[in-house]
């Protein structure tokens, strides 16, 4: 909360013009007490003796001293509050899905959110056999099977996962099915979707659901590099470190939210791309995305939550 030029001063005049009358002496410096409720306030006291004329019965009131709010009191209102230290994650595959490949690098950023500050970063590789990726992510099969202290990376890993409380992530629904996979541990803390999730300021014109790249070139981060863990990870942390507002952008990314499929037309479907809807993703042959009820009263069309529609779908048929 920015300071008020004045508001000190004045409390501390209007408890001496409450004070009651006194001398003024030198050794009675400290103007004393404020006055308890109901007393009688004085009037101005005169400027030659110090002296405060009896008060009238009768006369009105004096002006009380000011009760500034309790700034704790003020924080416990504002509803949620913001994760203080989050795991900023990434990582790059062989493939879309492990149905089909592996995760072969993990990229890992544990960043303080009160100050801005990276505190930890990590990144390792894990061993493959061959990379249909490698045009992509740039990473050999023979480098990820090099010696490294792979063991220990794990063991520092999952001390970064004990020190956060959320984890952070682009595309985290990508992420996120990587983890219980091989030698990765589960992730059982909440996630949030830095992509889908979070609402970027509409002055940063981005579009919805922006790419990394995108969203770093929108907060004036120069892009030096792709597709690798960690170089993804960074973007994200120069991207919070000009947010003067990510805790309250934090915070509202963690509103629950549901799917939903867009009831429109083919020639209205402009107003899902706008809105943020994807195309055939995750929901085949529809417009859907994820909000939250807040978003969902907001929109200016139709939509049907996609988890009541599958419910229905396997409701037994009447004969």
């Amino acid at each position: 909360m920015a300071d008020q030029p004045g508001l000190w001063e004045q409390s501390d005049l209007l408890g001496l013009l409450g004070a009651g009358p006194r001398q003024a002496s030198p050794q009675s410096l400290d103007p004393g007490p404020h006055p308890q409720a109901g007393s009688q306030p004085s009037s101005e006291p005169d400027s030659q003796t110090g002296d405060q004329p009896t008060p009238q019965p009768g006369s009105p009131p004096g002006p009380q001293p000011i009760a500034l709010p309790s700034l704790t009191s003020l924080a416990r209102r504002s509803g949620p509050t913001a994760p203080e230290r989050i795991l900023i994650l990434d990582t790059e595959t062989t493939a879309l899905s492990p149905q089909e490949g592996i995760c072969i690098e993990v990229g890992a950023v544990l960043f303080h959110v009160p100050s801005r500050s990276v505190l930890q970063q990590l990144s390792f590789l894990l061993p493959c056999s061959s990379n249909p990726a490698e045009g992509i992510n740039g990473l050999p099969p023979a480098v990820t099977r090099l010696p490294q202290p792979l063991e220990a990376a794990l063991v520092l890993f999952q001390a970064q996962l004990r020190g956060a409380e959320v984890v952070v992530a682009h595309n985290a629904a990508f992420d996120r099915q990587w983890f219980g996979q091989g030698c990765l541990p589960d992730l059982p803390l909440p996630w949030i979707c830095s992509m889908e999730d979070i609402r970027w300021p509409a002055e940063r014109l981005l579009k919805p659901n922006p790419s990394v790249r995108d969203l770093a070139l929108a907060y004036g981060v120069p892009v030096w590099a792709a597709h690798r863990a960690l170089t993804d990870c960074q973007y994200l942390v120069h991207v919070f470190e000009r947010c003067a507002d990510l805790e309250e952008l934090l915070v509202a990314a963690q509103e629950p939210r549901h799917l939903y499929r867009a009831r429109l037309s083919y020639a209205e479907r402009h107003q899902a791309r706008e809105a943020g809807f994807r195309w055939n993703d995750p929901v085949s042959g529809s417009w859907s995305r994820r909000l939250s009820q807040k978003e969902l009263e907001a929109l200016p069309f139709a939509v049907v939550r996609v988890e009541q529609e599958l419910s229905v779908a396997t409701l037994p048929q009447s004969a």
